[in-house]
């Protein structure tokens, strides 16, 4: 089957859309936009009623008819000395299950080093868990195998996630995600598995792993900065705005949607009291903005990038 050509792959990458955090600059970059079907099948209690009630979401969040938008992109940043990338979406050529994400064909990587990251130039790469779509530019094709995309970057996840994923039987589509995309990783000495503790684990001064399980029993948010101000990289606690009116909706892929419910429920008031900026690794453009109290539960303001 031939490659899927994301309609976003210019041949000369735009300037990366960023935000600042204290003294350090986020950069998005951009992988692909999700078909429209994404929405009704990964948030399936996001109706065209849930979505109406919420006048907000328009237009930046959702369509006119009600469809969720939704993104893939990773995050990239400086800090502490280390050159830092948050998840590594669905990635180039790789067989998949799902028909968006199949033998994609994007710009990622040029957008990737147009922003000042090129792939032998990244220290960390974290992984707020391990699915299909957070994984596939851990590696990249190169003489017929697969061979980690960042060659002198530890890859760094949770333990709890790893044993996880180790210790259940998988099915063909994720074996397959598994073998092209974690494995190649763990060969080569470069996945970390680490012990996050329930008050979050600080990987560099001002960055911090914080548990938000239910999604995935080890899943990972990331939390930059400090008193100059602070970040929240959501990974797939929250995939879309619609969630913080309502956190009851939940994901169709969530291991445990009591938990991911309560991991939500504890995360967006705090949020809200701290005003932290919230990056969401699905959000569409702007992707990121602040968590305000809203008719009895929560919306996000959309802050621009720069």
């Amino acid at each position: 089957m031939t490659a899927h050509t994301a309609p976003d792959a210019p041949a000369t990458p735009p300037p990366a859309a960023s935000w600042t955090v204290g003294d350090v600059t986020v950069h998005r970059i951009d992988e692909t936009a999700l078909p429209a079907r994404t929405g009704p099948w990964l948030l399936p209690g996001a109706t065209r009623e849930v979505v109406d009630h919420q006048a907000w979401l328009r237009p930046d969040f959702a369509d006119p008819d009600g469809t969720l938008r939704l993104h893939s992109h990773s995050f990239a940043f400086e800090t502490a000395g280390l050159r830092v990338l948050v998840d590594t979406g669905i990635g180039n050529g790789k067989t998949r299950a799902n028909p968006a994400w199949h033998r994609l064909e994007t710009g990622y990587l040029e957008r990737l080093t147009a922003a000042g990251f090129p792939p032998d130039s990244v220290d960390l790469v974290i992984l707020t868990h391990l699915h299909t779509d957070h994984v596939g530019w851990n590696t990249r094709e190169a003489g017929g195998t697969w061979v980690p995309t960042f060659p002198r970057a530890r890859y760094l996840t949770s333990r709890a996630e790893r044993e996880f994923w180790a210790g259940r039987p998988l099915d063909a589509a994720r074996r397959q995600m598994f073998e092209d995309s974690v494995l190649p990783v763990e060969r080569a000495g470069l996945l970390h598995p680490l012990d996050v503790p329930a008050e979050g684990l600080e990987v560099a001064p001002g960055l911090r792993l914080l548990p938000t399980p239910g999604h995935t029993p080890g899943h990972l948010a990331v939390h930059l900065g400090d008193r100059g101000g602070d970040a929240l990289i959501t990974g797939d606690c929250v995939h879309h705005p619609v969630q913080f009116a309502d956190p009851g909706i939940g994901s169709c892929v969530d291991t445990d949607p009591a938990l991911a419910e309560a991991t939500r429920r504890r995360l967006l008031p705090r949020l809200a009291a701290a005003g932290t900026l919230v990056l969401g690794t699905h959000f569409p453009p702007p992707t990121a903005g602040r968590v305000v109290a809203h008719a009895g539960g929560h919306r996000l303001v959309p802050v621009r990038a720069a």
